[in-house]
């Protein structure tokens, strides 16, 4: 029998369920959708109603129908307080063709509730949520009319956490609440939502409420496939790929259900088809292995800058009973990742490096935080601009840090796309978490439906279950008596190892899991998983901050395997700031300014860094010296992370006292998630900071960079290619008020091996500035490599002294008029690409004369 048409429903078809990654046939799933305009929220009392756009937040729905100002705009997340503090409920009806009543199954299904509350239709309830990142499906089959009317109805999360608190009267779970100069909310760790909703160092605190995700009616009378994944296996044997294809469904009916599944790669001349049975199980799944065609050529998925992105598109077709017939298509790549630790010859400890398809990949990237307070405007454009910036800059790594969300689909497609590996945090940060039966369920649904919605991904390359809780347990952050440290260690083992760890090897073996970062990685596990020292250099990952020493002094840094995060503030520029601030505000000891800075002590310590090597704006117009200073905190944050990240790339090939080996460096943080002082080198909005230009170099697969050592100047050659190259090097050394090099001095040809760093120069400073002719007052180094005659990679520079102390420094007599004349027959990113080169490689002409 032919598989029967659904054209009479097929108004109410809709892809949302594949997120435009399949479609759905036969009677196994029409969609109503329930996103869209057609909303009403109002509070608890009634005395605020506003129309609603889902999904979207209560903020968002009050903003476009003019009941509040931009929640950003200066003081206002201290204003709008009452609204995290109110209940919200959402409302609508819709309306049900006659004949899809008949459907034996009517579920509601809600791809994302923020985060409390109770889901009614026709004033019957179906049920409850408290956890933002699960999926919810509820039965509606016998509440369903061809007229409805559909509630959700949501608690104050600040209020939910402090009841939960409350309520865990056994012992404590720190930390209670966030320090003062956050001005947030408490107990968010009792809470399963985005953790820096309540307020973070470096954003603000909006706990939101709202359907932030797709709510849709699916009717059916058999079976529904509510997940689809698909993972390359390569057996390295018989050197062949085959893909592992899991279906998840719904069944409706107790009997055994027997079906036939059929996946077809077209390109790869690959298609078989497999006898399945179907049972209703609480987790009915089904796993099947498809064998790649021996002549298909396939090109493997690489990270960028060391291969293509190949995908290939598959179909998978179920058919049921031979006559209902479910089909969907979803991308396919063929890649391999291995996180190796292993012991490292002259060193103490293990290794802890990434292999993609059996290369060592170094890792340069970021970390990456929510790019709004509300999701719903993080848009497709939004993503695509701060990833393609992330490309841009020569990154080939994120980390999507455990205090936010699980990103929306599109973010791991474009990052699939576009080459860029996805560290992934689960959902837990700098707290110590509840473990009582319901919190831990919750968690592992969570972990669930989020393995299951990502794991197809080849960009995700390991998965994380937190961010630096190891190291709040070992070095005690939260003050816990040592009498009772065994109870928390055992909670920690109880949700990361036998919870989550338990739920991943059930659900993804394709990528590696480690407990927490920073950690030691295996030798955590062998300390019962929680190291005495989570940051020991010779064994996994290292987070590292330090504002107090001179951050542009190499030596003050640590050298471990993977520097996973490290960085330093710095201000927005003036224009970003000047859209949500008023003029009383642009003076750096305002109130203003205080209420943005998050950090305790942050503004002092952004001062005390430009001390180090500038000197403080003391102009008459102190509008100026806002401005200067603000950028000021720029010029230290970049230089700093040019220094740190240089140091980190030139230890990949060497071990020095047991150190080195440094496989990956992912500074802190990409973006922002506001207008306010915070570690990201691209601002709120999307544009650049001069951090993000300088990454551009840092980053650069090819790089000399320079340094000092006792005296004596040392440049390494760093390469990530995959070929080895013949080079010399060029020395330059120039007068800072001249153009022409004052020196020049080019070295014999040297072999740069692939996928290393090595010293290529060596020069006692004090006989190069002799010979040259030059002071360390008065002349700046620049040097770059080259092949028969042609540069190979930027140039790069070295300062041989603070730039407060260098003499005959000159203003570039660059302003507006001028710059506005460049610009034109000039997009935006490129002229100030241009600036920022002039800014770095000239630091002589700066416009700040220090």
């Amino acid at each position: 029998m032919a598989p029967r048409s659904l054209s009479r429903v097929l108004p109410l078809v809709l892809a949302t369920a594949a997120l435009s990654r399949g479609i759905v046939t036969g009677v196994c799933a029409p969609l109503l959708p329930l996103s869209g305009g057609c909303w009403e929220i109002r509070n608890e009392n009634g005395s605020v109603r506003a129309s609603a756009t889902v999904p979207g937040t209560v903020h968002s729905a009050l903003l476009s129908s003019g009941v509040i100002w931009d929640p950003y705009y200066r003081f206002n997340d201290e204003a709008y307080r009452w609204i995290v503090l109110d209940n919200w409920t959402y409302s609508r009806t819709f309306t049900l063709p006659p004949d899809m009543r008949t459907l034996k199954r009517v579920n509601l299904v809600c791809d994302g509730l923020d985060t409390v509350a109770t889901i009614l239709i026709n004033n019957v309830t179906l049920g409850t949520s408290n956890n933002m990142f699960r999926r919810y499906t509820f039965d509606c089959t016998n509440v369903i009319k061809e007229r409805n009317y559909i509630e959700v109805r949501f608690l104050s999360a600040v209020s939910y956490a402090a009841q939960q608190s409350a309520r865990h009267s056994k012992y404590s779970v720190p930390p209670d609440c966030p320090p003062p100069q956050q001005k947030g909310e408490c107990h968010v760790n009792f809470i399963r939502k985005e953790q820096c909703s309540f307020s973070w160092d470096w954003g603000p605190s909006f706990p939101t409420q709202g359907i932030w995700k797709d709510i849709r009616i699916e009717m059916y009378n058999i079976c529904h496939l509510t997940y689809l994944t698909a993972t390359s296996v390569y057996d390295k044997s018989s050197r062949k790929w085959s893909v592992e294809i899991e279906s998840f469904y719904d069944i409706v009916s107790a009997e055994l259900i027997e079906g036939e599944l059929t996946a077809s790669i077209p390109s790869l001349n690959t298609h078989q088809s497999y006898n399945i049975v179907l049972s209703k199980a609480e987790d009915s799944r089904n796993k099947v292995r498809l064998n790649i065609n021996q002549s298909a050529s396939i090109d493997p998925w690489w990270p960028h800058g060391h291969g293509n992105q190949t995908g290939y598109n598959m179909t998978v077709a179920v058919t049921v009973r031979g006559a209902y017939r479910i089909e969907r298509s979803i991308m396919i790549y063929f890649r391999t990742v291995e996180l190796i630790q292993e012991p490292v010859p002259g060193s103490p400890g293990l290794s802890f490096y990434f292999k993609i398809n059996g290369l060592p990949i170094f890792i340069k990237g970021s970390n990456w935080i929510p790019a709004d307070a509300f999701l719903d405007r993080v848009t497709f454009n939004v993503l695509k601009n701060l990833l393609q910036s992330a490309i841009d800059a020569n990154m080939n790594a994120l980390r999507v840090w455990g205090g936010g969300v699980y990103e929306q689909d599109a973010f791991y497609q474009l990052c699939d796309e576009l080459g860029i590996m996805i560290w992934q945090d689960f959902m837990f940060a700098c707290a110590l978490y509840p473990t009582d039966k319901s919190f831990v369920d919750s968690v592992k649904a969570e972990i669930i439906h989020q393995i299951r919605r990502l794991k197809s991904h080849p960009s995700i390359i390991i998965w994380s279950g937190n961010n630096e809780n190891e190291a709040a347990l070992a070095l005690n952050w939260f003050h816990i008596p040592l009498s009772n440290m065994s109870l928390y260690l055992d909670d920690y083992v109880q949700l990361y190892v036998n919870n989550i760890r338990e739920t991943v090897l059930q659900e993804d073996r394709s990528r590696p899991y480690i407990t927490s970062s920073p950690t030691n990685g295996k030798e955590s596990v062998e300390e019962h998983w929680v190291a005495k020292n989570p940051y020991d250099v010779h064994y996994g990952d290292v987070h590292y901050y330090n504002y107090n020493r001179d951050c542009w002094d190499w030596t003050r840094f640590p050298k471990p395997r993977f520097a996973s995060e490290y960085g330093f503030q710095s201000w927005p520029s003036f224009s970003t700031l000047a859209t949500i601030s008023s003029a009383e505000d642009w003076k750096f000891n305002s109130s203003f300014v205080d209420h943005r800075q998050h950090l305790s002590a942050g503004n002092e310590i952004l001062l005390n860094q430009i001390q180090f090597h500038f000197k403080l704006p003391q102009g008459e117009d102190s509008l100026q010296n806002f401005k200067n200073t603000l950028y000021l905190t720029q010029v230290m944050q970049a230089q700093c992370i040019k220094v740190q990240t240089e140091f980190y790339r030139r230890s990949r090939s060497e071990v020095t006292d047991g150190r080195g080996l440094t496989m990956g460096t992912l500074y802190w943080q990409l973006n922002d998630i506001w207008q306010a002082p915070s570690w990201a080198s691209i601002e709120y909005g999307g544009k650049w900071k001069m951090l993000h230009y300088f990454a551009q170099k840092f980053f650069a697969p090819v790089l000399p960079v320079a340094f000092e050592d006792q005296g004596t100047l040392m440049i390494y050659g760093i390469s990530d290619l995959s070929r080895d190259l013949q080079l010399v090097l060029q020395v330059r050394l120039y007068y800072w008020n001249r153009m022409e090099p004052v020196c020049v001095h080019t070295t014999e040809s040297f072999m740069l091996h692939a996928s290393s760093a090595a010293p290529v120069h060596k020069e006692v400073t004090e006989d190069l500035l002799r010979r040259c002719g030059c002071s360390r007052s008065r002349c700046v180094l620049t040097f770059h490599l080259e092949v028969d005659g042609q540069q190979v990679g930027p140039a790069n520079y070295y300062l041989l002294t603070s730039l407060k102390d260098s003499e005959t420094l000159r203003k570039p007599q660059i302003n507006q008029a001028s710059a506005s004349i460049l610009l034109l027959g000039q997009d935006q990113r490129q002229f100030e690409e241009e600036l920022a080169v002039t800014l770095q490689e000239g630091s002589c002409r700066m416009r700040l004369q220090m």
